[in-house]
């Protein structure tokens, strides 16, 4: 959600890791699903890299997801060449509605051609309706050669693979102002204990409210809720708790999760150290997390928990360097120099076995693509044939290196792998009837007994 640098790509070293798994460039096909396209037209004058995608005059191939206003013009802008070399118009749709919207056009039987689909569990639904087309030979491929086999499950149903994923973030990260904190002597936290010392000194200060926090989504409110309590369920009850957790072999409600969410609670509903920039606590349910990280920029509030795509939400002009505007932390754990981070993806899923779908949803999950995509700037991919170095900002490069690195503890969001009916229903909703003044036994009793049987 799942976010001005515009850098222009060379293909050359993305195009060739592409072309590796289609073979030689100018050689036909064996298998149209594998290397797909069905023309034999010649490729144009600097479309070398887009042979064995084939050409497809006058094709349409529409997209749904998530992706909304500044991010949409970067994905379009991410297939342009695409678009040009194969002769497949890439009409995109993004919804603020896409949840509750994909499952409607599927039922009624008018979905998308292809859906960026940004939750795992969401993913296992639609594909249990049937309506799914298995990814093609190109897309396995691809997610073979490029993709952790953690990653490849999540694109997994019932033994299927479905969807490659397209591209990922880093969640936990703390924006915070470099001058504002040097010139308060505010020093970087190195474990939870220290980020709740240095959250009551800013409180105590009176120069600013230490957080700003906003739930707002449109139909998906309450999901930036859900990130802080996953991840202080990683850092305070473990890998293997939050794994049970997940995959509801310990009860939703377990103490253990109790314990995690109310120091969330001390933070964020703590009228002293919330909403900067905004008001009091109540406005975190409704205050649109696209702007809430804002009042860093202004002056209004030292931090904002939020994911790497963060960066590209931030007002223009804003400059993410360790001496600039905004730079981040991740969120410490209970020890110092704990690797463990949540993270968050899309995946590409098809309603359509047309080849020109087929060639879009494989170029989606190339190398190529990612590093086109992560050079425009604002986001990441997990893609192994990733270069960190086309990374926007020297912040993004070193998310990717986490992402990259074998050392890391890393586990998918929560909420989105979990089904459906939880994830992205009872637990969104929880967390906004919280903020507004729930008790935490309460909303977590609701949602495990929303779970399904």
């Amino acid at each position: 959600m799942k976010h001005a640098r515009r850098i222009a790509v060379p293909l050359g070293i993305a195009g060739v890791a592409a072309l590796a798994l289609t073979g030689c460039v100018g050689d036909a096909p064996a298998d149209p699903s594998a290397a797909p396209g069905g023309s034999d037209a010649p490729a144009a004058a600097g479309c070398e890299a887009y042979t064995d995608y084939g050409t497809f005059e006058g094709a349409e191939v529409n997209l749904y997801g998530t992706i909304l206003d500044v991010e949409a013009e970067r994905l379009n802008e991410s297939w342009a060449e695409f678009e040009e070399c194969t002769g497949i118009d890439v009409v995109y749709e993004g919804s603020g509605e896409f949840e509750a919207q994909i499952n409607v056009r599927v039922q009624g039987g008018n979905p998308p051609d292809l859906a960026i689909i940004p939750q795992p569990g969401l993913l296992a639904s639609l594909a249990g309706t049937g309506s799914m087309v298995p990814a093609p030979e190109g897309v396995v491929a691809n997610a073979q050669e490029y993709w952790t086999q953690d990653w490849q499950d999540y694109g997994t149903v019932d033994g299927t693979f479905y969807a490659a994923p397209l591209m990922a973030s880093v969640k936990g990260f703390v924006w915070y102002s470099p001058s504002v904190w040097a010139e308060n002597g505010w020093e970087i936290p190195t474990t939870l204990d220290e980020l709740d010392e240095v959250t009551a000194a800013i409180a105590e200060s009176g120069v600013m409210k230490p957080w700003c926090v906003g739930f707002g989504s449109a139909e998906a409110t309450g999901w930036p809720g859900t990130d802080w309590v996953e991840d202080y369920v990683l850092r305070t009850a473990g890998p293997d708790v939050y794994d049970q957790w997940v995959a509801h072999e310990i009860p939703f409600n377990d103490p253990q999760i109790v314990a995690a969410m109310n120091r969330v609670g001390d933070i964020i509903k703590n009228p002293e150290y919330v909403n900067g920039g905004f008001g009091d606590v109540s406005t975190i349910a409704t205050q649109d997390f696209g702007e809430a990280g804002w009042p860093v920029t202004e002056n209004e509030c030292a931090m904002h928990h939020q994911a790497t795509f963060y960066e590209g939400l931030f007002p223009e002009g804003t400059e993410v360097a360790e001496d600039g505007d905004i730079w981040g932390f991740i969120l410490p754990g209970t020890e110092a120099d704990a690797a463990a981070v949540t993270g968050g993806g899309e995946f590409v899923g098809a309603f359509s076995d047309a080849e020109e779908v087929a060639a879009v949803q494989t170029f989606l999950s190339s190398a190529e693509w990612a590093n086109i995509r992560v050079s425009i700037g604002g986001t990441l991919s997990a893609n192994s044939g990733l270069d960190p170095e086309n990374a926007s900002s020297p912040l993004l490069a070193s998310a990717a290196a986490t992402l990259q690195d074998p050392d890391t503890t890393f586990r998918f969001d929560g909420s989105d792998a979990m089904p459906g009916a939880v994830g992205t229903g009872t637990f969104w909703k929880a967390m906004v009837d919280w903020v507004s003044g729930a008790d935490t036994e309460t909303v977590l009793d609701q949602v495990e007994s929303s779970w399904p049987q």
